[in-house]
């Protein structure tokens, strides 16, 4: 069995996607007999626009052992409690996607169904007055959850980052190289294959080395140099259900200190993001080249900055879907190379996490038995279309009809697992999690009801109450929920708080 382990790792590619992987590679391994080398081409550069996440990165810095604060200078990162969606529903409509939950569970009972019948009666509240985070985000505040409170709604504080993609991608090299990855600089000019099985045994590079290897990782982005160029897997389009297919992107200066959240506001043809930073604002327009030109999508994101251009237009052309196999042969493909669904969600960062914590679950030997990989393939295939329906959620939960493009996202035919879901809660307001997928009832609820999607009846247990039960359980856990906003600070004063201390 030992003659069997894989001893050469190595990661065709850098940036965010590449450097994730060394670096969490030579940690779960931490073998000193297995190298692993990532190729990097200064040349090729990067895309880098991605910057920001969702909680679950905070699992993927602790396992690495970083330090918080450490990790919030060296990328220039602030802290995001959800995302705000505007002109999504209708012309003029906002909400926010929250971290946190709404209220609490009764009962056995999700919150959003006694909201569901509280909201009909007089005087009763908005759905964000029970929800901590949507409050704290509003106010431009933040704190870190509170664990040592198990009944409080301090303890249910989710949060993730906004930063700079070029400079997390630099620190995660250095994290990286820190734990003995060696890194190549140069360019790929030649991928050789195995005669007998088309497995990749070694790459060339420019300078004549001949780099080998018993396990790949293709990180090289949109062109998949080894999964696809080379090993031919094929891609499945999604373009019918996610029509945006070009996104250009664009720093501007700061006009006042970071909000703790991430906007995205739907424009004629796509929408703009703003991710605030320590040092900047990030800014992008994604959008569909059927509906509105190039020219024309930079004007919309120009007119639309909060300060001054810090550079030029950056361009980028996708396909949303995925790879047919994103473990092929001895190749496993890893961010852009593995497949895109656009950014809407700040999901990309996690996609390569959990590709990467799948990996270690499913590693194999030199012999790669097919039904891992096969496994693998299976499971990968169902995140990104659990992910993608929750996206094209978005689009389809619209009212919009002032545009082409909207009439198209209004009236298209949806994936049928998302019908499903569409049809049971719009019936009776019920929301299911399958298979340990990533957005769970909040978040689903959170778009419903944002983009004005109601339900025509709600669970039936909640009329065992009467009005008055009901309404004295929603009054106080409103009023607990506002009470637990004296523990927010500012949000920039929390931060640089944060990152002084050592």
């Amino acid at each position: 069995m030992d003659d069997l382990r894989i001893r050469k790792i190595v990661v065709a590619g850098g940036g965010t996607a590449g450097w994730m992987a060394a670096s969490a590679l030579a940690i779960l391994l931490n073998d000193p007999t297995v190298s692993i080398r990532v190729i990097e081409s200064k040349a090729i550069g990067t895309v880098g626009v991605g910057e920001a996440t969702i909680p679950h990165i905070r699992y993927f810095n602790r396992l690495l052992g970083l330090d918080e604060a450490e990790f919030l200078r060296k990328t220039k990162a602030t802290f995001k409690l959800g995302i705000e969606f505007v002109n999504w529903g209708k012309l003029g409509d906002s909400y926010i996607h929250p971290f946190g939950p709404y209220g609490y569970n009764m009962d056995g009972v999700h919150f959003h169904h006694y909201w569901l019948r509280h909201q009909n009666q007089p005087g009763s509240a908005h759905v964000d007055d029970y929800n901590l985070v949507v409050s704290a985000a509003k106010a431009g505040k933040f704190t870190h959850p509170k664990t040592n409170l198990n009944n409080s709604p301090l303890n249910t504080v989710e949060y993730a980052y906004q930063f700079d993609a070029a400079l997390y991608a630099q620190y995660m090299q250095s994290v990286a190289e820190a734990r003995g990855v060696r890194t190549t600089e140069g360019k790929i000019t030649k991928v050789n294959q195995r005669a007998e099985d088309g497995f990749i045994e070694s790459l060339e590079m420019e300078d004549g080395e001949v780099i080998e290897g018993d396990l790949f990782i293709d990180c090289t982005g949109f062109r998949g140099l080894l999964i696809e160029q080379t090993l031919q897997t094929g891609y499945t389009d999604w373009s019918h259900y996610l029509p945006c297919n070009r996104a250009v992107a664009m720093p501007c200066e700061m006009n006042g200190p970071p909000i703790p959240y991430t906007r995205a506001t739907a424009r004629d043809a796509g929408w703009q993001w703003r991710i605030p930073l320590q040092h900047r604002t990030g800014n992008g327009h994604v959008y569909c080249s059927e509906y509105i030109s190039d020219d024309e999508a930079v004007s919309v994101l120009k007119s639309n900055l909060d300060g001054e251009a810090l550079a030029d237009p950056n361009f980028l052309r996708f396909t949303t879907g995925i790879r047919n196999k994103v473990w092929n042969k001895n190749v496993v493909a890893l961010g852009l190379a593995s497949g895109f669904l656009e950014p809407l969600e700040s999901t990309s960062i996690h996609l390569i996490q959990t590709a990467i914590a799948r990996l270690m679950t499913n590693f194999p030997d030199r012999l790669f038995n097919e039904h891992d990989i096969e496994y693998y393939n299976q499971r990968t295939l169902l995140e990104y279309e659990q992910v993608r329906d929750f996206l094209v959620l978005h689009y389809n939960a619209t009212q919009r009809d002032d545009t082409p493009f909207w009439n198209y996202c209004r009236t298209m035919e949806l994936p049928e697992t998302l019908k499903q879901r569409m049809d049971i809660y719009s019936e009776n307001g019920r929301l299911y999690r399958h298979d340990n997928e990533l957005f769970g009832d909040t978040s689903w609820f959170a778009v419903f009801e944002g983009q004005n999607v109601r339900p025509k009846r709600y669970h039936p247990f909640i009329n065992r109450l009467s009005d008055a039960e009901l309404d004295h359980r929603m009054t106080e856990m409103r009023r607990a929920t506002q009470k637990c906003m004296d523990a927010f600070e500012d949000h920039s004063t929390y931060l640089q708080k944060v990152m002084g201390a050592r």
